[in-house]
């Protein structure tokens, strides 16, 4: 393993780099939903976020069994709907049914849920950037030898 495979894959940041990964994946899909909420027959799909944090959750427990914790490779090894590709994550997700009020037109929409949905995802993109953004500013700083 390489010096630089051994700054990138310490401490937080490869489940940081998976969050942000999976949150600005979901937004996309998130957005195409709300866009076509109007769409007659239009059944809008999701993916478990709860299942993405379960699976993350397990990659870093057996990070530490391994290693400790503090470096190494994250293993994680995704969800039925959340695959490990060597673009990053890929996104299958599926429809949700039961969800919204199903409308003269087919359609199941709920703009509520979806904004919410929207909202609280934009969230966990914004938390994983800031903390990577810091993580990253503290290794540029030791690098440069600036105190």
């Amino acid at each position: 393993m390489t010096l630089i495979d051994h700054v990138t894959n310490a401490g937080a940041l490869p489940s940081l780099e998976r969050t942000i990964q999976f949150a600005g994946r979901r937004q996309a899909l998130l957005a195409h939903n709300i866009a076509n909420a109007s769409t007659p027959r239009f059944q809008h799909k999701d993916v478990s976020p709860q299942a993405f944090q379960s699976a993350l959750r397990d990659a870093i427990d057996d990070r530490r069994a391994r290693t400790g914790g503090a470096h190494g490779e994250l293993g994680f090894r995704g969800t039925r709907e959340v695959q490990v590709t060597e673009r990053g994550l890929k996104l299958t997700p599926s429809t949700q049914s039961g969800r919204g009020v199903l409308t003269h037109d087919r359609n199941n929409r709920d703009l509520e849920s979806m904004m919410q949905d929207l909202t609280e995802n934009l969230g966990a993109y914004r938390v994983a950037t800031e903390l990577m953004r810091t993580r990253v500013g503290t290794m540029r700083v030791a690098i440069s030898e600036r105190v």
